[in-house]
């Protein structure tokens, strides 16, 4: 894939089986991140799900999961109804003591260069760290 990536961090005051879980199981992906209408960590598995536009456009995100090493790395394939591009989201967790450091990385996003401003790698950058450093932190810190 080209230079269209987004990488965000965050060290998190919760264990890693905490965080995996929050990453994986689908009614708590539906309280933090997005209401997956459904999820299950295995390879080959197929998920979708709406998003919001900066206008209010209705996106349906199409998923695939390509990897998953429990307690330590998911990655899935991130696509859009009815846009071209094809990128990889991969979440990486890594053990610190009682707590754990997230990695995320989203490759690609220049395949989606040709779709409008809110598929920027600008934007992305936008919306992933609002995710992890503000979405997934509050679900974490409530648990």
């Amino acid at each position: 894939m080209g230079n269209g990536i987004v990488t965000v961090e965050k060290l998190y005051n919760a264990p890693v089986e905490q965080v995996w879980n929050a990453l994986t199981d689908k009614d708590e992906m539906r309280k933090w991140y997005f209401n997956v209408s459904d999820f299950k960590p295995e390879k080959g598995f197929e998920f979708s799900f709406a998003g919001q536009g900066s206008k209010g456009e209705e996106y349906v995100h199409i998923c695939k999961v390509l990897e998953v090493i429990p307690n330590k790395k998911l990655q899935y394939s991130w696509a859009y109804k009815g846009y071209p591009g094809y990128t990889v989201v991969t979440f990486e967790l890594f053990e610190e003591g009682d707590k754990t450091h997230l990695k995320l990385t989203h490759e690609g996003l220049e395949s989606f260069a040709e779709n409008g401003p809110d598929f920027t790698v600008t934007s992305f950058n936008g919306g992933w760290n609002e995710i992890v450093n503000v979405m997934l932190e509050k679900y974490l810190a409530n648990k």
